[in-house]
């Protein structure tokens, strides 16, 4: 099973910025834009994982928790073209100014080392949302208007089966842990324009 661990979007949040992509790429783009229900914040890529890792997930989600209830500060950042040379996705970075996700992230994938021997990219966390991929042959936009402003926490982590289909890949949820009094806070939409 393709496995991966993230933290869900308030619903307000993922159909903001579902809004966003639509209104920056437009109708006929070449990117893919990506659903409201898809858009995640992804903690850990495990990949290729057997179905026993399943309950070790969901044990090491259990175990963070409290972790995931200190992530109350997120804010929706600046978009960035992911890698920055060869992009293939369009993102949206997010601000961490506490430090709270990147403690969460570090903790539960030092638990996922242990648990499943599975071995993290070693390149640093950077915390962002994918709102769309390139097409092969796509060309991406030089400017981006600005992304809405928003503050959130996330609703709850969870562990996803990714299953890759020609219209895009459909992500289950295997496991979930709810953050306690998670909530959206200030909601506003920035100036970028909506396209019919």
């Amino acid at each position: 099973m393709r496995l991966f661990v993230a933290a869900e979007l308030p619903e307000q949040v993922r159909e903001a910025l579902a809004a966003w992509a639509r209104g920056t790429l437009g109708r006929g783009a070449d990117p893919r834009r990506i659903g409201p229900d898809a858009l995640h914040l992804t903690l850990c890529f495990l990949g290729e994982q057997p179905p026993t890792a399943v309950e070790v997930v969901a044990s090491a989600l259990e175990a963070c928790t409290e972790l995931l209830a200190a992530v109350d500060e997120l804010s929706v950042g600046p978009p960035a073209w992911l890698p920055p040379r060869r992009p293939r996705v369009l993102a949206v970075e997010i601000a961490d100014p506490l430090g709270a996700l990147r403690a969460l992230h570090a903790t539960l994938a030092a638990t996922l080392e242990d648990g499943l021997g599975w071995e993290r990219r070693r390149e640093r966390f950077r915390p962002h949302v994918t709102v769309a991929r390139m097409r092969p042959g796509s060309q991406r936009a030089r400017e981006l208007p600005p992304t809405p402003v928003l503050s959130f926490a996330p609703v709850a982590a969870t562990l996803f089966r990714s299953s890759l289909h020609p219209d895009g890949a459909r992500y289950d949820p295997l496991a979930t842990v709810a953050s306690p009094g998670s909530s959206v806070r200030g909601v506003s939409y920035g100036d970028f324009p909506e396209r019919p």
